[in-house]
């Protein structure tokens, strides 16, 4: 038998995640994506109020604060039918673009960037050659000879102590780093700065959510009235706070993360070529303009890629049974219908069944289940969800910025077109996503305050908020774009209580098992796309790729002992 790597788990992402890849000589020619752990939250849903379901779902993931929280408000609206006032769509969307931002340029900096930036070899530079480097692509103020020393004395008293603190357990000083320590010592810098930043760009969550992580929502729009009198309503000085937050945001991405960005990438061309995978790319839409039921006024337009061909999208119709369907036949789960069979996430099962070896173990049996992750398909296909999914899709909808900033990022790295294709155009569609978001929450502001200013401080439809308003029976699908990709949460009513939950979400998309045809998911798909490996006992390749998906197992996986020993019970009445 070949030899086979397993990196497990996955460091630098939320909840656990095992990769395993054989080997043919130093390339990865199979890869093996497992998550590790049961989620279990549609279990713990059953036969509660629909009305409650998200304060559970958001419970699913910390990184990801609201996203679960708005897809499953929206499940139970879809269900009901129940219209939400336009200033409640907007405060959403304004929420779901501080999600975006934030979380992007923390995936970024304190996820990914390391993967391509050498913390040890920053401490050989020359702060002076470094702030000479900062100012030629950016007019951010930061960028002093001083600034940077003193960011790297900070770096010199992690190493001096013995321990690198936040930047331990990595392969520095592997040869597959490239950028000179200026360049490692500007994206340091920028890596703790971002710490302090993050901590601003939360507050736009608090101010609408009441707190963070995991604000507050309502089925029928949002918690936080509108009343500019108020102290204890959104007022004008907390409407002035968003905009003060909104302009902090844009200022950061703007000047550090996309000329980081692109600053870094330009010493990693090559690997606009490695690290595709499936070439196939599914959007559900997000940020509506004129509110869910119009996807033509969605920012983020819903559709479907396949094999590159920018030329067709292919129409999404999450409710259709034969469309979405999710497959257990490599996974720890059983359908009443058969191991082979596909589910639509209505009629989806949550019938638990670890068939794996115990802990600890070496290797999986990949022929048989290896994963907690289901396999979603769109009409048989493996998709790819997430940045690059939606920069593909704005740009061959004709999206006009998004053609604009695709066009620049092409011709500044001078690779060609099919380089988006890859672990690094993955990446870059990340960054240049976070600017489009960025650009509309000004519009987003700006349209809230203008319908303040015209009378209208509707945050709340209380029409169909009592159950006995409600059919006996009602199903439904919320979805959004995620952070990480698209996600939809299926939800069926019956006598006014839960009577079947499924969440399908990004991390189930992308790092899903293989399904009964054989196919891979979209990790497996991108580790068997051209990675050579220099040393296998430093697999920086492979987090390389993993990482450019911004993987958060945490909404497909929870934590256990690693010896296998139960930690906690918990009895579902």
């Amino acid at each position: 038998m070949s030899e086979r790597i397993v990196v497990d788990p996955i460091t630098r992402i939320e909840g656990h995640l095992r990769i395993e890849a054989q080997m043919d000589g130093n390339k990865i020619a199979q890869a093996y994506s497992s998550g590790t752990m049961i989620r279990g939250i549609e279990l713990i849903l059953k036969g509660r109020d629909p009305r409650d379901a998200w304060a559970f779902t958001q419970r699913i993931c910390g990184v990801c604060t609201l996203v679960h929280g708005i897809a499953s408000v929206r499940s139970v609206e879809n269900a009901l039918g129940y219209q939400i006032p336009p200033n409640a769509q907007l405060i959403r969307n304004l929420m779901i673009g501080a999600q975006y931002i934030h979380d992007h340029v923390m995936h970024f900096y304190h996820l990914h960037a390391l993967d391509w930036v050498d913390v040890v070899s920053a401490l050989s530079a020359d702060p002076k050659a470094t702030s000479g480097l900062a100012q030629s692509i950016s007019s951010y103020p930061k960028s002093s000879p001083g600034y940077f020393s003193d960011m790297q004395k900070k770096l010199k008293k992690f190493v001096e102590a013995g321990q690198l603190g936040i930047f331990a357990k990595a392969y520095w000083g592997h040869p597959a780093y490239k950028l000179p320590p200026e360049a490692n010592l500007m994206a340091v810098s920028h890596y703790l700065e971002a710490l302090s930043w993050q901590r601003d760009a939360a507050k736009l969550h608090t101010i609408f959510g009441g707190k963070n992580p995991h604000p507050n929502f309502l089925v029928g729009g949002v918690p936080c009235p509108i009343d500019l009198e108020s102290d204890s309503a959104i007022n004008a000085k907390k409407l002035a706070q968003v905009q003060e937050l909104i302009n902090h945001m844009k200022v950061f991405v703007e000047q550090v993360y996309i000329p980081d960005t692109l600053a870094i990438a330009g010493f990693y061309k090559d690997w606009g070529s490695r690290g595709e995978g499936l070439g196939n790319f599914l959007t559900v839409g997000d940020f509506p303009e004129k509110g869910m039921d119009d996807p033509s006024s969605y920012l983020i337009p819903p559709g479907v890629i396949l094999k590159r061909d920018l030329d067709t999208i292919h129409e999404v119709d999450l409710h259709a049974p034969d469309q979405v369907q999710e497959f257990v036949s490599h996974s720890y789960y059983d359908y009443s219908t058969g191991k082979e069979a596909g589910l639509h996430p209505y009629a989806g099962e949550t019938n638990l069944n670890y068939t794996g070896p115990q802990p600890p173990y070496e290797q999986l049996d990949v022929d048989q289940s290896y994963s907690w992750l289901k396999a979603p398909r769109w009409k048989g296909h493996a998709v790819e969800v997430g940045p690059l999914a939606r920069v593909l899709m704005l740009y061959a909808s004709g999206h006009e910025q998004t053609k604009e900033l695709v066009g620049m990022t092409l011709k500044t790295l001078d690779v060609p077109v099919e380089a988006l294709f890859s672990t690094l155009g993955r990446t870059a569609a990340r960054t240049l996503e976070t600017k489009i978001v960025a650009d509309n929450m000004q519009t987003w502001y700006d349209n809230l305050v203008a319908n303040i200013r015209a009378g209208d401080s509707k945050t709340f439809n209380e029409n169909l908020w009592e159950p006995s308003s409600w059919p006996s029976s009602a199903k439904g699908v919320g979805y959004m774009e995620a952070p990480r990709g698209g996600l939809a949460h299926y939800i069926v009513i019956k006598d006014k209580k839960i009577d079947n939950y499924q969440a399908v979400v990004p991390s189930t998309w992308n790092a899903g098992p293989r399904d009964p045809a054989g196919q891979p998911g979209a990790y497996e798909a991108a580790l068997e796309d051209n990675h050579e490996m220099y040393d296998p006992e430093q697999p920086i390749e492979i987090l390389r790729t993993i990482h450019s998906f911004d993987p958060c197992i945490a909404c497909a996986v929870h934590v256990t002992d690693p010896e296998g020993e139960e930690m906690v019970r918990v009895k579902i009445k």
